[in-house]
């Protein structure tokens, strides 16, 4: 007796937006959420109160310190990802290993990679308040950015227009890949 072929898996979308402090990651990642109807997530609310100080203090995160930290959205990810949640993710990865990380999770992701010029983002900065990242730390965020160009999933959205035409950007880029 033959069986019949095994319906395909369908797993939830990761939304994986990403790049270096100021880059908008927080405010598209949440207006995606909004409009897609998916639940969003922000990598800093997984900083460890020690790391959060650590950086406020203007001291760059060292790559150890940054291991609990993934673990942490690893593993927050992969309840939603059991429970078929589909999320945004505001995520710096900033190392390769990390996003190496988050593709082991049981999920259709994607990265879209906000870039723009040094300048730019300092600006952007500059003028937000109360957040634990100072403007000192730009340059170690940028120097610490492991850019892909072997990475088939990372796709790099300029930043340098108006947050909806970002927004619309990343959707349209997002929707593609399901």
């Amino acid at each position: 007796m033959s069986r019949a072929p095994s319906a395909p898996t369908h797993q939830p979308q990761l939304v994986i937006v990403m790049g270096v402090s100021g880059s908008g990651k927080s405010s598209v990642a949440k207006a995606m959420a909004e409009q897609l109807n998916y639940e969003y997530l922000d990598a800093d609310d997984f900083h460890s109160d020690e790391a959060k100080a650590c950086m406020a203090a203007g001291v760059p995160l060292t790559d150890a310190q940054r291991i609990p930290w993934v673990h942490n959205i690893c593993a927050h990810l992969a309840t939603r990802a059991q429970n078929g949640q589909n999320c945004t993710l505001a995520f710096s990865g900033l190392r390769r290993s990390h996003r190496q990380q988050l593709r082991k999770l049981p999920f259709d992701l994607v990265f879209l990679y906000l870039k723009g010029s040094k300048a730019l983002i300092a600006e952007r900065i500059n003028a937000r308040n109360n957040h634990f990242m100072p403007p000192s730390l730009l340059d170690s965020q940028f120097a610490s950015m492991e850019e892909s160009t072997t990475e088939t999933d990372v796709i790099s959205i300029d930043i340098d227009r108006p947050l909806s035409q970002v927004v619309e950007s990343c959707i349209e880029q997002a929707c593609s890949r399901v």
